[in-house]
């Protein structure tokens, strides 16, 4: 028997939450319905794993409510498959007999009181104005934690680092974010897009240290036909293409002065200009920079503009080296090793060489370390100091 279809998604605004129920249990999908298609909340339903990509696909949903009994996926796949590809979607899931809503699919710890009555309230009672951010705190046991997509560690110095991301995601300010290398400014800057308004824009990244000077301006501003040699047809250049989305500029400190004059015009006025061309195209763009050098010290040096890097760092978020959050490695040598050799241990011995290294090249190097110590373990059950090459 067919069920009246639901609308889809409205443009999510700050005083809508877009919520998507995922049951194949019409009485569960009608009581709900019930509950939250009020005022505030923009309900959507799937009767099974598939129909509900379809929608996630289509909308901008910031809650699922997943019942586990799927006809078609196991819960667990299915969450996982959703926190890959929709990582601002917010799982919760759904007692298919009582209709109690608990966190995740995989633990049975309920909701707190106040994020239950935020959604069954429909939006009327003051949790409805709360942030992302906020959000993020009321999940029970959370104790005001956040976190990033990719990004392993709950230190105090990490924890602030979540903070920040998620309280400048939703605005349009420029954010320059710094750290040495291997530290995850690459996960930050994703993260900043996936949560913003601009999350169903385009995401374009440029190394500016990846490529040769005499090509860096061709690939931000594009070009006209006939501009230079080898300029067959016009073409727009990578800040265009990231017009209503997020521009990311890695490594903006190996940017050549000779450009850099022209980057801070756009970030001031909004407009580029293609090689050749003589007309100014406006473009709307989200800007995040990030750099593992000391912009302030290449200031001093004269080898980057003043102007442009007061203009860069709007917002800075420094990351801080894996050697100043040692709390954290564990869990990241843990997350890491299940991704490698799964089942494989990690022995005291073994934590406790990691943990006298000064690891230079941060996350990254520890990754490596343990990449080769998941091929050198052979077929033995837990890692141990001589399987740890550093």
């Amino acid at each position: 028997m067919s069920t009246t279809p639901t609308p889809k998604f409205r443009k999510n605004e700050m005083n809508i939450v877009n919520v998507l129920l995922v049951s194949p249990n019409s009485r569960l999908r009608r009581e709900l319905q019930e509950k939250l298609q009020q005022a505030r909340w923009n309900l959507t339903e799937a009767g099974s794993g598939a129909e509900a990509f379809e929608c996630l696909h289509e909308s901008a949903s910031e809650i699922l409510l997943l019942d586990p009994l799927l006809p078609d996926l196991e819960p667990s796949e299915f969450s996982a498959m959703v926190r890959e590809q929709f990582p601002n979607v917010q799982v919760l899931s759904v007692n298919s007999h009582t209709g109690q809503l608990i966190l995740g699919t995989s633990s049975p710890t309920p909701l707190s009181a106040e994020l239950t009555e935020m959604l069954y309230s429909g939006g009327n009672s003051r949790s409805a104005q709360f942030t992302p951010l906020q959000l993020h705190r009321m999940r029970a046991g959370d104790e005001g934690r956040v976190s990033i997509r990719g990004m392993i560690g709950d230190s105090e110095p990490m924890r602030r680092v979540y903070e920040l991301t998620h309280m400048v995601a939703r605005r349009d300010t420029t954010v320059l974010v710094s750290g040495e290398s291997g530290t995850g400014k690459d996960l930050i800057a994703q993260a900043i897009h996936l949560i913003s308004l601009r999350q169903t824009q385009p995401l374009v990244v440029i190394n500016c240290a990846a490529i040769p000077e005499p090509l860096l301006e061709a690939e931000l501003f594009g070009y006209v036909k006939g501009s230079f040699t080898g300029a067959v047809q016009s073409r727009i250049g990578r800040i265009h293409a990231a017009h209503m989305g997020t521009l990311f500029l890695d490594e903006i400190g190996d940017m050549p002065l000779s450009l850099q004059s022209k980057m801070l015009r756009f970030l001031e006025q909004g407009e580029v200009q293609r090689i050749g061309g003589n007309d100014n195209l406006k473009v709307d763009v989200r800007v995040v920079a990030a750099t593992n050098a000391d912009l302030q010290n290449l200031v001093k040096q004269h080898l980057f503009r003043e102007d442009l890097y007061y203009r860069l760092a709007v917002f800075p978020i420094k990351l801080p080296p894996l050697r100043e959050r040692l709390e954290d490695l564990q869990k990241l040598a843990e997350a890491f090793l299940a991704k490698f050799c799964p089942g494989v241990g990690l022995s005291a011995q073994a934590l406790e060489a990691l943990r006298r290294h000064d690891w230079p090249g941060n996350v990254r190097e520890l990754r490596n370390v343990l990449e080769r110590a998941s091929i050198i373990v052979g077929t033995e059950r837990e890692i141990l100091p001589r399987h740890i090459l550093i």
